[in-house]
């Protein structure tokens, strides 16, 4: 089959590679019909590549259909359509059960201290291969894919992998009242998808902040009052408190991750580290890694007092230095993590009519063939061309 690789950093191909076979007799072999490039792949392709090995095959955000099952499988068959959450989750063990799939103690990759399997993302969570390919294994065949509807485009699941629930998540941790007020920082896919949620679930004010003028327009389209981060020296602090009774909002949702734009210093550290061998450098982030920390210092700031913080960028640090003292001196709540994908696919799945209300149809601004992988990926860090979101087709 022909699958998107990790071949080094800023260095993604497509090559031929083995057929993924059944292994487990619950296992399933999906036939990818779309697949997302996910902001977080871009940490694999500028960051993370000391937890990869060349020939990884990258992407967690599939659908298609199911090509072959296991002996054990009964609740798909050949020829069903279905989304694949990107937690690799049993769906029975005591985390499962509580709604925490991200946490599953089946797939936990205990060697790393860290939580559940997933696809397509470094040593650090399984290294199991990923779905930009033409096919994918799939384990708990009975439990874990999301079985869709035939009929309409891929465009209306395929978000259902990642960008929904976690889009979803990040609302829901972050707590808006009704009626209330909330800041989005980045609105890259999640950010961008997080506010039109933020909206259809009640928030009077949803501001969103970028620097992407494609990206500002498309919030603005959906309702958000959307601030031009290049037009604010000092932050969008004293904008967003003129907005909210001097206050600023109830709830921030920072949705860009360890590369937020600026932190000079800690963007020439990533680089410095990035030309250490893997080793060296794995032992090097995991006892002083540190993140690009701008946009978790504008939410502290732009919360107000007594207000909750919802992390859903991805971070990696191991000493990334919070500003403590004001956290606590303005009562902030915070709550982060990998979205726990099944826990919200009953709140959504509602939602994917031809009514459309959060605009799935036409969310993704390229659709390329996976042979165009790689210039995608190029396209998407340098958020040229207009690119938000793409989907590509194998």
């Amino acid at each position: 089959m022909r699958a998107l690789t990790y071949h080094g950093k800023r260095d993604v191909r497509v090559e031929t590679v083995p057929d993924p076979p059944i292994e487990k007799p619950d296992d399933v072999i999906v036939r990818i019909t779309s697949t997302g490039i996910c902001g977080s792949d871009l940490h694999l392709y500028e960051v993370l590549g000391p937890y990869i090995d060349p020939g990884d095959i990258l992407g967690h955000e599939p659908m298609g259909i199911v090509e072959e099952t296991g002996p054990e499988v009964t609740s798909v068959a050949k020829g069903d359509r279905v989304v694949i959450p990107f937690n690799i989750c049993c769906g029975h063990c005591f985390m499962c059960r509580q709604g925490l799939h991200s946490q599953c103690e089946t797939t936990q990759v205990r060697s790393r201290g860290m939580g559940a399997a997933l696809f397509g993302y470094t040593k650090l969570y399984g290294q199991v291969p990923g779905g930009q390919a033409q096919f994918l294994r799939v384990p708990f065949g009975n439990s874990l894919p999301v079985k869709v509807p035939a009929g309409p485009p891929d465009d209306r699941f395929v978000y259902l992998s990642d960008v929904l629930p976690t889009a979803w998540q990040a609302v829901e941790y972050a707590a808006i009242p009704p009626g209330g007020t909330v800041t989005v920082l980045g609105l890259g896919p999640i950010g961008a998808m997080a506010a039109r949620i933020a909206r259809h679930r009640g928030a009077g004010l949803v501001v969103g902040v970028d620097l992407v003028p494609e990206r500002l327009a498309r919030a603005s389209a959906y309702g958000a009052t959307c601030l031009d981060l290049r037009r604010y020296d000092r932050g969008p602090g004293d904008a967003i408190r003129e907005l909210t009774q001097g206050r600023g909002t109830d709830s921030v949702i920072d949705a860009v991750g360890m590369e937020a734009h600026g932190a000079p210093t800690a963007k020439a550290a990533h680089w410095a580290v990035g030309l250490l061998p893997d080793a060296v450098a794995e032992r090097l982030m995991e006892t002083a890694g540190i993140d690009r920390l701008s946009a978790v210092y504008a939410a502290v700031d732009v919360v107000r007092r007594g207000g909750t913080i919802s992390l859903s960028g991805v971070y990696g640090g191991a000493v990334d230095p919070l500003p403590l003292l004001k956290m606590f001196d303005k009562q902030i709540q915070l709550r982060m993590g990998q979205a726990n994908v099944w826990r919200w696919v009953d709140d959504i799945l509602p939602l994917l009519t031809d009514a459309d209300p959060l605009g799935v149809d036409s969310f993704a601004t390229h659709h390329l063939p996976l042979e165009q992988g790689p210039r995608a990926y190029a396209a998407f860090q340098q958020k040229a061309d207009g690119m938000i979101k793409t989907l590509l087709n194998p």
